[in-house]
């Protein structure tokens, strides 16, 4: 490994410091993890450490189906897909939602309306 002198500003040295103890590491040591992520070498690590990371959960059954439930939890009743969404996975709407979509739908109409008398 090479050695190498590097000028830093002294606010940057003082949160080196801190870091350092922070995470019981040395200053270098804190530097080379921060160019060694500067540099990508560790870019996919995160996917590699996560990949698999739910494969023992026993509350997913169908982790394709999962996924789309989870999704559909995002969907609005002013969405533009809230229909075929509600239509796909129930679960995550209620009575509420659909009365917000028929109170969406009715001020859309009056907006149509309000255009075309222009």
């Amino acid at each position: 490994m090479t050695r190498i002198l590097a000028d830093l500003p002294d606010d940057d040295i003082k949160w080196l410091d801190r870091l350092a103890e922070e995470q019981g590491k040395s200053r270098a040591a804190i530097l080379r993890e921060a160019v060694s992520a500067y540099r990508g070498e560790n870019s996919t690590s995160w996917l590699e450490r996560g990949f698999g990371a739910w494969k023992h959960r026993s509350d997913i059954d169908d982790a394709v189906e999962w996924q789309r439930l989870d999704r559909a939890a995002w969907t609005r009743p002013w969405d533009e897909d809230y229909a075929d969404v509600r239509a796909e996975n129930t679960q995550p709407f209620d009575e509420d939602d659909d009365r917000e979509r028929a109170r969406h739908e009715a001020w859309l109409a009056e907006q149509a309306q309000g255009r075309s008398r222009k």
